[in-house]
């Protein structure tokens, strides 16, 4: 019989019986998180391409962005991690500790990073330690560039940073001086949130 593959949806509440000299962790509790655990992170629902066609800001929405949750991508990370842990321990049939902890981190914490960042921007998730003003900034069109807006979004979506976006302009002949405007109001330097385990 083949070695099982584990999935999310396919943990239990709470880990098998331990085997004799064996500690296993128990499963994390089943919450709300970043489609991000040991794979890339499906493509997210609101599609970037059609931004231009989202609504200007109203009232109401003004007034449901003051009451959304607030959520902290570093509890969610330790969530995610403690998960990937508990997944990689069933595997080893042992505890594998801080080690597992500090593994999801290197692998994962960048495009986990960036995953909440675009989920912050499109308005989909309120997370503090991201937020500088622009909850929801791709949905508060009309946008002067919605094209050249979705085309650097996805770029970035997929994990390329400014200068990679610059140098895509210049081989497009994209106009410059918007592209430029356009980094500079999504601001991803700003979002470079260290690990804990970097500090």
């Amino acid at each position: 019989m083949g070695t099982p593959v584990f999935r999310a949806q396919d943990l239990p509440c709470t880990s098998r019986p331990n085997g004799v000299g064996q500690s296993r962790p128990s499963a994390p509790p089943n919450r709300d998180r970043c489609p991000i655990v040991t794979t890339p992170p499906p493509p997210p629902p609101a599609l970037v391409e059609d931004v231009e066609t989202l609504p200007l800001l109203s009232l109401p929405d003004i007034v449901r962005q003051q009451a959304v949750r607030r959520d902290s991508v570093f509890e969610e990370a330790e969530q995610e991690a403690m998960r990937f842990k508990w997944i990689e321990s069933e595997k080893a049939a042992r505890d594998l500790g801080e080690a597992a902890l500090r593994t999801w981190a290197r692998r994962y914490w960048p495009a986990f990073l960036r995953t909440c960042w675009l989920e912050h921007l499109q308005g989909r998730r309120y997370w503090v330690e991201l937020d500088r003003g622009d909850f929801g900034l791709l949905g508060r069109g009309p946008h002067d560039h919605p094209t050249l807006l979705a085309k650097v979004v996805r770029l970035l979506q997929a994990g390329q940073e400014n200068l990679d976006v610059i140098l895509w302009a210049q081989d497009a002949g994209a106009p410059m001086g918007t592209v430029l405007r356009i980094l500079e109001a999504l601001d991803i330097n700003s979002r470079r949130l260290p690990h804990p385990f970097d500090l």
